[in-house]
């Protein structure tokens, strides 16, 4: 079974800084990519960033782009997200996912297989 377990999160003043770690296990391939998507209550999850294991390739949603770095400590199965300059609408849950690199169509798309249980981001203004 695919575990992963998020870490880091907190409450923060604007423009601080986090920085997020998942730990993932039980791949069945080592060739996976995870993605941090972030939830408010009542509103749409959205993805923020990912990156995929086999080349460290990385993308980021517009949101993101700028202040959050995402990056892996691959010898270790842990994915970081350095949150940098935090601002109040960054607010929300954050959640790890997963999918296998061989899902080609979830990786394009955003369309993870595997969830984290989340841990809370809270901006202060």
């Amino acid at each position: 079974e695919v575990l992963l377990v998020e870490s880091g999160g907190g409450l923060v003043q604007a423009g601080g800084s986090l920085r997020l770690s998942c730990v993932a296990s039980g791949f069945i391939s080592d060739d996976y990519c995870i993605a941090w998507f972030r939830q408010v209550p009542g509103k749409k999850r959205e993805g923020v960033s990912r990156i995929c294991r086999s080349d460290g390739s990385t993308k980021y949603k517009n949101a993101a782009k700028g202040r959050f770095t995402i990056s892996s400590d691959n010898a270790k199965n842990t994915v970081f997200l350095q949150m940098t300059s935090l601002e109040p609408e960054d607010t929300a849950v954050y959640y790890c996912a997963g999918v296998l690199e061989a899902n080609g169509l979830g990786v394009s798309t955003w369309q993870y297989d595997y969830w984290g249980q989340g841990t809370q981001v809270t901006v202060s203004a």
